[in-house]
C-alpha cells in the first residue's frame, strides 16, 4: 500500500480494499475518504471499505469524483468532509492523484 502524506492531517493512496483497512488504523488514520466512484473499472466497491472501516473503528465518507472532471460540488464535499472528520485522513481513488488535485482545490477555496 502505497500511502503518500500530504501534511499531518491528510494523506493519499491508490485503491485500497477492506484487506488494508486494519493497516490503516494501526498507521493512525482516524477517518478514510473514497473518491473513486464505484462504477470505475476495477474499483473496490465502496460499501465493503466502509465496512471494514467501521468495524475498525474509523469514519468514513464516500466522495466519488470523476477523473478529469473535479466539480465545485466535490470541492465543497470535501471540504466539508475534512473540516468534520477526525484527523489524520487517508483519501483514495484509483492512483491517489484525483485525491490530491481535489485537496489542492479545497485549499484554493480556503484561501
Amino acid at each position: 500500500m502505497d500511502i503518500r502524506r500530504i501534511n499531518d492531517d491528510i494523506a493519499v493512496a491508490p485503491q485500497i480494499s477492506a484487506e488494508h483497512v486494519p493497516a490503516i488504523a494501526k498507521a493512525g488514520f482516524r477517518s478514510i475518504v473514497c473518491n473513486r466512484p464505484d462504477t470505475e473499472d476495477e474499483a473496490v466497491p465502496h460499501d465493503r471499505v466502509e465496512q471494514a472501516a467501521k468495524a475498525a473503528g474509523l469514519e468514513f465518507r464516500f466522495i466519488p469524483v470523476v477523473s478529469g472532471a473535479i466539480t465545485d460540488d466535490n470541492v465543497r464535499d470535501m471540504a466539508a468532509a475534512l473540516k468534520a472528520l477526525p484527523a489524520p485522513v487517508l483519501a483514495y481513488c484509483r492512483t491517489g492523484g484525483r485525491c490530491m488535485n481535489l485537496y489542492g482545490l479545497v485549499q484554493q477555496m480556503n484561501g
